[in-house]
């Protein structure tokens, strides 16, 4: 009796799991097309997940890196050496200053608010550097438990998702030009993903410099790494290198000095955009009400803290 019970009820239910994965796949090809947007991708996989729910949520996970890495080796086809040496030179200074400042004040708010050192190290390093990429390198190396990592992945991923939404309509408000906001995004965004959709809102010149100065920070964390092993007294811990990026300046390199790559270059920054779309379409479908209630307060507070301290200062510097 009791098998023939669950026969019924699993035969009822799929239908719905069908469904469900109708529409996600609907909603991929809709972020792969041209009339998606970055925020409206994001905003897509969000509803999706709390509305709906995701039937593929582990799968997406496993490829939600690699695609991003994919989408931004194909944007470095639509960069010129010279305007990459560039963007990088001016991000410099700012760069230095916004990590020394984050780490330094994550430090002390971590102290004051009594909260886990590895997990204000974990929110501190993924504000000061590149989100969900930096908690990942430091991850082994201080050894956190998984509710620290899952919960400071959990703050930095929503307010990215915030970011993404904000910064674009503040940049026109406060009449930024592209390459001040470029630079601003790529200071004051944790995530990649988010740093590259919001530029991308903004402009083309914007993405440019957002996605070079960006992933010049993200080289921060080789020097980021060796400095958690000195300060946690890890031994023989490895040293997560983003190699993506080697692929990144190769891309550009081959886009300046060989013609064949230049004329490619529109069709692979197009698509490089579409995947961009789709990477932030599954960032917002991991995001549930259940993700949502692990955040406490202290972790929170810190983390925006840092986010807002770090976005009016170099909004501030880069205005002057």
């Amino acid at each position: 009796m009791e098998i023939c019970r669950s026969k019924i009820i699993q035969l009822c239910s799929l239908p719905n799991r069908i469904s469900k994965k109708i529409i996600f796949f609907v909603l991929v090809l809709f972020c792969l097309s041209p009339f998606a947007s970055s925020p409206v991708a994001l905003a897509s996989g969000i509803a999706f997940t709390i509305i709906i729910g995701n039937p593929y949520e582990q799968n997406v996970q496993r490829y939600i890196h690699l695609l991003l890495q994919i989408s931004i080796v194909g944007l470095g086809f639509g960069l010129k050496l010279d305007e990459a040496l560039h963007a990088g030179k001016t991000g410099v200074i700012l760069t230095v200053l916004s990590i020394t400042t984050v780490m330094v004040l994550g430090y002390l708010l971590g102290k004051l608010f009594k909260i886990e050192r590895p997990l204000s190290y974990l929110i501190s390093v993924g504000t000061a550097i590149c989100g969900g990429s930096a908690i990942a390198a430091v991850s082994p190396i201080i050894k956190p438990s998984t509710k620290q990592i899952s919960l400071a992945l959990a703050i930095v991923f929503t307010l990215n998702s915030v970011a993404l939404f904000i910064y674009p309509p503040l940049g026109h408000l406060l009449k930024l030009t592209q390459e001040q906001f470029g630079l601003w995004c790529a200071i004051g965004i944790h995530d990649t993903s988010s740093v590259v959709g919001a530029a991308s809102k903004y402009g083309d010149v914007a993405l440019k410099v957002a996605t070079t100065v960006k992933l010049s920070r993200a080289l921060w964390i080789i020097p980021m790494s060796l400095l958690t092993m000195f300060f946690f007294k890890t031994k023989g811990a490895k040293v997560k290198i983003p190699y993506f990026i080697g692929y990144f300046i190769l891309a550009i390199l081959l886009n300046t000095y060989v013609p064949i790559f230049g004329g490619l270059s529109a069709v692979a920054t197009t698509a490089a955009k579409a995947g961009l779309n789709l990477t932030l379409f599954f960032i917002g479908s991991t995001i549930s009400v259940q993700t949502l209630k692990t955040i406490s307060w202290k972790p929170l507070a810190l983390a925006m803290i840092l986010w807002i301290t770090i976005s009016v200062g170099s909004l501030l510097l880069i205005m002057k």
